[in-house]
C-alpha cells in the first residue's frame, strides 16, 4: 500500500545524507506500522468499480474517524487550491487537502483513521440543485408519468390513454386520474390533448393531466365539471382557457393562472404519505450527486410538510425553500429567511412568476413566435402573470426586509420587467449584496446581460432546453436565430456574470450530469448543435453547480468547493468530466454520494474507468 521509495528518495554519497534518509525513512515506517493495525481500508473492485466493502456511516460518525480519500482526481474547484493528491475528512468537515504525503502526515496521530482508494475515481464537491421544485417532485412521483423518452415512454396520445388506463387498473380505489408530464412537442399529433381525447377513457371519474412545463393543465369533461370552467367562466388575470374552435366551450387545456381554478377541486396527498415519500426523493436527489436541493415555489402547505420533515428528522439533504408570494397571500411575512439549516431545512426567501414557459408558448416575449398557439393572432408574444405595480411591490418587499428574492423569467419581456422593478429598487434602498435571481433567462438578450451585472442579477440558465426542447425552438417557438441563443451561458460569462444552472425538477429528471453535458455540448434531441456560440467550458459548468451555486444561495463559505473547513459535501464520479470526450459526459455514472461526511448513496451498477 505504501511505497518505500516515495518517501526515501534516493541516497546521496555523503554520509550525513544518507544518515538523514535513513532516519527518514525509519520515522515513515513506523507511522505505517501503527497506523496499519488501527487504518480500516475501503477500496474499489477493479473488475466492478462498485464498493467491496462499504463504510458504516453510523458508527464512523459517532467514532470521529478520519477518513482520507486518494489515488483519483480531486477537482477541489478551488482556483487557488491547484491539482491536490489526497483529501480528509472528520466530523462531516473537511479537515485537509493536498498531497498524498501532506494529508496523511496530518492523519497519523488519530486513533482510526478510513483510507478510501478512489481507484482512479473522480472526488467532486456534492452537486447543488440552483432551481427546482422538491415537494412537487415528491408529489409526482405518485401519479402517472405520461411523459415522453427519455423520462417516459410516451410517442402519442393514444399511449397518454393507455397509460392512464394501465394506472387506474393499479389504483383502482383513486378518486381521480392524474398524470404528470405530457410534451405537445414531442407526441405524433404535435397538439396537446383535449377534454374530448380524455373522455374516451372516462367522462365519470375526471382525469387531469399535467403538461412538462408546469405551465398549463389538460381537463376531462368530469374534471372541468367539478371546477365550475364552462363557456360561461372568464379568463383569469394572468391566465388563458383555451377554447373548441368558433366557440367559448373549453377544449380542456388550461394555461397559467388558469390552472388556479382546478386547485380547489384536486384531490391532496395526506401529509403522511408525502412524509413516506421523502426518503426515495431524497435518493432520487442523491443518486445524480445533490446534496443540496431547492424547494423553488412552496406555498404554506409545503413549508409545513419541510417543517414537519425536519422537526421528525426524515431529511439528510439540505433542502432552502423560497415561499410563492401568490400561494402565500397575506402570510408571506409569516417565513422570514434564515441562513442556519434547522436539521437540514431552512427558507431561503420568496419566489415570483412573471410569465409562462417557451415550450408551452406561455413566456412574454418581446418579438413574436414564430408559430403561435391555434387561435392566437400572428403578433401573439404572450403575455405577463402580474402587473407592473404588483412586480414592483413584491421586488420592494424581498428588499426592505432583506429577502433574498428568485424571480421565474423566461421570456425577454418579462425579464425587462424584473430588471426595471430591481433597478428602482436598488435606487431606493442603495446598493448591497443581495443577490437576486432571474430564473430560467432562457430568451435574455445581450443589453440585458449587462444590465443584470450592474444591478446584481445572478442567471440561472434552465440549459436543459437546448436538449429537451431545442428542435421545438428552433422550428416553432423562437426560430433558428433567437433558439440559439437560449440559455445564454457564454454571453453571460463573457460579460462577468456569476451564473448557475439547474433542471427545475420535476419538469426534467435532477440529472445533472445530463445538465453539464447540455451546457457544453448544445446538442438537441435530433443531435444537432444549437448555438454553438454560447457553450461554456467544462469547468464554467462545474461550477455552475458547485461553488456558483453555492454563491447564490449565500453559501459559499460553507459549501460549493473542497477547502478545509467546509462541509464534507463530496460525489464521487465514474470518470473525469474535465478529461472524458465532451460528449461523453452525459453516461458518466454517479458511484456515492456523500453529505456532511456521511454516504447517503451508493451505486450498484458496474462503472468502467
Amino acid at each position: 500500500m505504501f511505497s518505500v521509495g516515495t518517501y526515501c528518495p534516493g541516497f546521496g554519497s555523503r554520509i550525513n545524507t544518507i544518515i538523514i534518509h535513513f532516519v527518514r525513512c525509519c520515522m515513515w515506517l513506523l507511522l505505517v506500522a501503527l497506523a496499519t493495525a488501527k487504518i480500516a481500508i475501503v477500496h474499489a473492485d477493479s473488475a466492478t468499480g462498485a464498493l467491496s466493502e462499504k463504510v458504516d456511516t453510523a458508527s464512523t460518525q459517532q467514532q470521529s474517524n478520519t477518513t482520507i480519500f486518494f489515488n483519483g482526481d480531486i477537482i477541489t474547484v478551488n482556483e487557488a487550491q491547484g491539482s491536490v493528491e489526497a483529501l480528509a475528512i472528520r466530523d462531516g468537515i473537511i479537515t485537509a487537502v493536498g498531497s498524498r504525503k501532506e494529508v496523511l502526515a496530518m492523519a497519523g496521530n488519530e486513533d482510526a483513521v478510513i483510507l478510501r482508494d478512489l481507484n482512479d475515481k473522480t472526488l467532486l464537491p456534492g452537486l447543488i440543485d440552483a432551481h427546482g421544485h422538491f415537494s412537487y417532485t415528491n408529489r409526482e412521483r405518485a401519479v402517472a408519468n405520461v411523459a415522453s423518452p427519455p423520462t417516459g415512454t410516451v410517442q402519442d396520445i393514444g399511449d397518454i390513454l393507455s397509460v392512464l388506463r394501465s394506472f387506474r387498473g393499479e389504483h383502482p380505489a383513486a378518486t381521480w386520474l392524474i398524470g404528470w408530464g405530457y410534451d405537445d412537442s414531442l407526441l405524433a399529433e404535435q397538439r396537446h390533448p383535449t377534454r374530448d381525447d380524455l373522455d374516451k377513457l372516462s367522462t365519470a371519474i375526471p382525469i387531469l393531466l399535467r403538461h412538462v412545463s408546469a405551465h398549463l393543465m389538460v381537463c376531462n369533461s368530469r374534471c372541468l365539471e367539478l371546477a365550475g370552467i364552462d363557456a360561461d367562466t372568464t379568463d383569469p388575470q394572468g391566465g388563458h382557457i383555451r377554447r373548441v374552435a368558433g366557440t367559448r366551450e373549453p377544449d380542456g387545456v388550461l394555461e397559467e393562472q388558469a390552472m388556479n381554478l382546478v386547485a380547489d377541486v384536486l384531490p391532496r396527498l395526506s401529509r403522511e404519505t408525502q412524509l413516506e415519500l421523502l426518503d426515495s426523493t431524497q435518493q432520487y436527489y442523491a443518486g445524480y450527486g445533490i446534496t443540496t436541493i431547492q424547494e423553488g415555489g412552496a406555498g404554506p402547505a409545503e413549508i409545513g410538510l419541510l417543517t414537519d420533515a425536519a422537526s421528525r428528522g426524515l431529511l439528510y439533504l439540505d433542502v432552502v425553500a423560497y415561499p410563492y408570494v401568490l400561494y402565500m397571500g397575506d402570510r408571506l411575512g409569516e417565513y422570514p429567511p434564515t441562513q442556519a439549516y434547522s436539521d437540514h431545512f431552512r427558507i431561503g426567501g420568496i419566489k415570483v412568476v412573471l410569465d409562462g414557459s417557451p415550450q408551452g408558448k406561455t413566456a412574454w416575449l418581446s418579438k413574436p413566435y414564430l408559430s403561435p398557439p391555434p387561435g392566437k393572432a400572428a403578433d401573439y408574444r404572450g403575455y405577463p402573470t402580474l402587473t407592473d405595480r404588483e412586480v414592483y411591490k413584491y421586488i420592494d418587499f424581498a428588499f426592505s426586509t432583506s429577502s433574498q428574492v428568485l424571480v421565474h423569467a423566461n421570456g425577454d419581456a418579462a425579464a425587462d420587467q424584473m430588471i426595471e422593478a430591481v433597478h428602482d429598487a436598488n435606487l431606493k434602498y442603495g446598493a448591497a449584496d443581495r443577490r437576486p435571481v432571474m430564473i430560467h433567462a432562457q430568451t435574455v438578450r445581450d443589453d440585458q446581460l449587462e444590465q443584470m451585472a450592474q444591478e446584481g442579477i445572478l442567471p440561472s440558465f434552465f440549459v436543459g432546453h437546448t436538449y429537451y426542447w431545442g428542435d421545438w425552438h428552433r422550428d416553432s417557438v423562437l426560430g433558428l436565430e433567437r433558439a440559439s441563443r437560449i440559455s445564454p451561458l457564454r454571453s453571460a460569462a463573457d460579460k462577468g456574470l456569476r451564473f448557475t444552472i439547474h433542471n427545475d425538477s420535476p419538469i426534467v429528471p435532477p440529472d445533472m450530469m445530463r445538465m453539464l453535458w447540455s451546457a457544453v455540448n448544445r446538442l438537441t434531441r435530433s443531435g444537432q448543435v444549437l448555438g454553438d456560440s454560447q457553450r461554456a467550458t467544462v469547468m464554467e459548468g462545474i461550477k455552475a453547480m458547485t461553488i456558483d451555486a453555492a454563491h447564490q444561495y449565500f453559501e459559499e463559505a460553507s459549501k460549493g468547493s473542497l477547502e478545509v473547513g467546509k462541509r464534507a459535501d463530496l460525489v464521487i464520479l465514474g470518470a473525469n468530466p474535465l478529461k472524458i470526450e465532451p460528449r461523453k459526459i452525459k453516461d458518466i455514472q454517479i458511484l456515492e454520494t456523500i453529505k456532511d461526511g456521511v454516504t447517503v448513496f451508493e451505486s450498484k451498477k458496474p462503472s468502467g474507468k
